[in-house]
């Protein structure tokens, strides 16, 4: 027969209805524990002390008067009054003695616990705030948790420490901005089994893109040693997304993976009562490989997609989560260790929007991950020591080598944050988010090139890579409210090429992307020409050869650096958009283009005007280039085959003729691309004249049209568009060229194949987009920041026209 306890409730006993009891954190452990560790979810065993205890030790003790004269007008404005007076708090919960029977009831516990997973059993405490982890407050960090805990004196120290830590700084700081009353919120202790991530790596997990509060992704860090290092940010940890939707159809969507550079780990320490963890050096080798495999990196997500549905169901609405998990290192497993609504982006509005844009770029001082997606100018204040913050002034930026909980009564005043250290999951980004100030972490040395006093600009408006420029840079917000905003009968769709755009982009109102340009992806993310990879042997020694063997270190194949690389660049924008069409424009470099790539040099030609030369359809089937485009089917088909998202449309740019759409689409399929199978189609670009005169026999080869308008223009024009001594002859609007793509517009309607366009025309001329509506064109892609202009402007011209739906 199980032992009845006053203080102790196992995890077993709870749900979430205990949250009054043991608070939000042990709450979660136990409702999570009965119900999906039956479903395969693996959670440590553990107790919780609950919050009873603590009113039990305050009113034993007698300190409640004494407390409550302490916090009596405490205010952040004197930063020393603030932190003697919590010193104090904290003393007086800690020296309190414990209420009658519960130490012995902790260490009968305890007993229990090592009965079960051996003598002297390792275990964490953690705090769990009867407040903690409610969906619109998180009082995640605000508390004390302590690891490596052995033995019993150990234990009921470490106890007594999480009670007094409910009186930190930071957790005062908290609740004053929260409006909670410091004596309407106790404490519950969490006693669970450690796992030897200290062997292994651990981390965090948000199932939703903390930065655009996409919620069809999730987004994994790791690192090596136990997971505090992430948390804390003091790690940059390794970064994987993987894509829910067909994560649950049973493909392997691991959409984007990023190497951190995970310089520390922690490990156990001496076990003593001083040292019970310790920092450190990773080995180099450890640096540079992931610390997750591919299979669990995707069993992480199956469980943080289990976690989510479970809480969803239960909470009768959308329910995204923050999860911490650990693997532990002697038996490979992986486990849940904690879960808690995320409190930031699933507050936000879905249907108003608000967009920064940079107005002009400075000099560059340093550059990191980007949090939000906002931007601040002003001066810098660079604090290396936390005995500093007093120098710190509201409204200046803060620059830190890393911050921690103790840090957040300042942060609250800064306009922007910046960190050499972090992730994306670290204290400064989760702080960043929660108070709406744009924060770049994991800059490696931004409190050595940025000085106090000097004025910068923290830009986290182009993408996950944030910048910090020189000077104060001026800037504009635009604020969009979508709600109620029709849409058009004509497609409007988006011009896109930077994948880490791409989830926030994705929040414009649109109908998918008519132009995914794969050579940004191969300039910005590969950088290395295809060739060089296929043929490395034809590198000469030097600096391209260094770079290119530093770039794919791990990869016996080099080959497969490519595949895997650009896949991941198409999958996140197919993501984004799922299930709405992407249209994959393959790759459309000129020679010189080519040839600036590394390692391009030995495989490109030299052309007068590579304009109008070896581009296009031409390269895929000559032997020149075959094999690199082999590499570029290899990875069409791991996005669609592998990953399972078929709304991606290979479109051949640059097709000359009928003949070269039969040699490509061949050679298309000699690499598994098969148009037809899968649902696969295959679309071409419409962009030389020969294309719209034999639009009855291109449309028999392929399902769809984009009218490319620049080079359509300068073929029609005869005009090097590329030159600024004819520029004046360029346009996209004269008579001739209107009249081609009236010829293009009909021929789709009339062999029934689609028409769109993605040149530069309708984005800046709407009365040229008016045009395309009054035509009958199906799509018109357009670049993001002319979505909603010319979304409104056609929606005004198919009312004029009768075609409003």
């Amino acid at each position: 027969m199980e032992k009845t306890y006053r203080y102790i409730r196992w995890f077993k006993e709870l749900s979430l209805d205990d949250v009054p009891l043991v608070g939000g954190k042990n709450a979660s452990l136990g409702e999570m524990y009965r119900e999906l560790v039956p479903k395969g979810v693996k959670i440590p065993n553990g107790f919780a002390v609950t919050a009873e205890a603590y009113g039990d030790l305050v009113r034993s003790a007698g300190i409640l008067t004494e407390m409550k004269t302490v916090a009596a007008g405490l205010s952040r404005e004197d930063l020393e009054d603030f932190a003697r007076r919590g010193h104090r708090l904290r003393e007086l919960v800690y020296q309190a003695p414990l209420p009658e029977g519960l130490a012995e009831e902790i260490a009968s516990a305890y007993r229990t616990l090592c009965a079960e997973y051996g003598e002297n059993a390792d275990v964490a405490v953690r705090s769990s705030a009867t407040a903690e982890d409610l969906p619109t407050a998180s009082f995640a960090g605000q508390q004390e948790s302590y690891l490596n805990i052995r033995g019993t004196a150990q234990l009921l120290d470490a106890c007594r420490r999480c009670l007094a830590s409910l009186f930190t700084d930071r957790a005062l700081s908290y609740r004053i901005d929260q409006g909670f009353d410091h004596f309407r919120v106790a404490l519950s202790v969490g006693v669970m089994k450690m796992i030897r991530s200290d062997l292994a790596s651990s981390g965090v997990i948000f199932t939703l893109d903390t930065e655009s509060g996409f919620r069809d992704v999730v987004l994994i860090n790791a690192s090596w040693g136990l997971g505090e290092n992430v948390v804390q940010g003091a790690v940059n940890p390794d970064e994987f997304f993987v894509f829910k939707p067909t994560l649950k159809e049973g493909f392997r969507p691991v959409i984007g993976k990023k190497l951190g550079e995970k310089k520390i780990k922690m490990i156990y320490g001496t076990g003593t009562t001083k040292v019970l963890t310790r920092n450190v050096e990773v080995p180099k080798e450890d640096r540079r490989r992931f610390c997750l495999t591919e299979e669990e990196v995707l069993a992480l997500a199956r469980h943080a997609v289990a976690i989510e549905e479970y809480y969803t169901r239960k909470a009768g609405r959308d329910m995204p989560m923050d999860i911490e998990w650990a693997k532990d290192g002697v038996t490979g497993e992986i486990f849940i260790v904690q879960a808690r609504p995320e409190t930031v982006q699933s507050q936000k509005r879905l249907d108003f929007l608000e967009i920064y844009r940079l107005a002009e770029k400075g000099p560059v001082l340093v550059r990191g991950v980007s949090v939000g997606e906002k931007i601040a100018a002003g001066p810098a204040r660079v604090i290396t020591d936390v005995h500093r913050l007093q120098e710190f002034r509201p409204g200046e930026i803060l620059v830190a080598d890393t911050t921690t909980p103790d840090w957040e009564p300042v942060m609250k005043k800064a306009a922007a944050i910046v960190t050499n250290r972090g992730g994306r999951t670290c204290h400064a980004a989760i702080v960043s988010r929660e108070l709406g100030v744009p924060s770049i972490v994991g800059t490696g040395d931004a409190t050595v090139k940025v000085a106090s006093g000097r004025k910068i600009t923290v830009c986290c408006a182009e993408g996950e890579t944030g910048t910090v420029y020189d000077g104060a840079l001026p800037f504009r917000v635009e604020k969009v409210d979508l709600s109620g905003l029709p849409r058009p009968r004509t497609k409007i769709m988006m011009n896109l090429g930077n994948p880490e755009e791409a989830f926030a982009l994705s929040r414009i109102p649109n109908d998918g992307v008519g132009l995914a340009r794969m050579e940004f992806i191969i300039g910005n993310h590969i950088k290395v020409h295809p060739m060089a990879l296929v043929h490395p042997e034809r590198i000469e020694e030097g600096k391209d050869r260094e770079e290119i063997e530093e770039l794919t270190r791990g990869y016996s194949d080099k080959g497969n650096y490519f595949v895997e690389r650009l896949a991941e660049g198409i999958a996140t924008i197919a993501a984004a958009f799922h299930p709405r069409p992407v249209v994959v424009r393959l790759s459309d470099f000129k020679t010189n283009e080519y040839a600036s790539l590394l390692g391009g040099k030995a495989f490109e030609p030299v052309e007068e005007n590579p304009m109008i030369g070896f581009r296009g359809a031409s390269r895929y089937y000559d032997d020149r280039y075959r094999e690199g485009f082999a590499l570029e089917c290899r990875a069409l088909r791991r996005v669609r085959d592998v990953m399972g998202l078929r709304n991606v449309i290979p479109m051949i740019p640059f097709c000359r003729t009928v003949g070269e759409g039969e040699k490509v689409l061949a050679e298309m399929a000699k690499n598994g691309l098969v148009r037809g199978e899968g649902g696969l189609k295959v679309y071409v670009m419409c962009e030389i004249p020969n294309n719209v005169i034999l639009i009855d026999a291109f449309s028999r080869l392929f399902d769809g049209f984009s009218i490319g308008s620049n080079d359509l223009t300068q073929l029609t024009l005869g005009v090097d568009r590329d030159s600024a001594l004819v520029a004046h002859v360029f346009d996209e609007r004269d008579p001739g060229v209107m009249a081609l793509i009236s010829r293009v517009i009909e021929g789709g309607r009339r062999n029934r194949v689609h028409s769109g366009i993605c040149g530069q025309a309708p984005s800046d001329y709407p009365d040229f987009a008016a045009f395309l509506v009054r035509e009958g064109i199906d799509s018109i892609s357009l670049n993001p920041d002319s979505v909603l202009k010319i979304t409104v402007r056609v929606l005004e011209m198919e009312k004029e026209l009768g075609k409003a739906r």
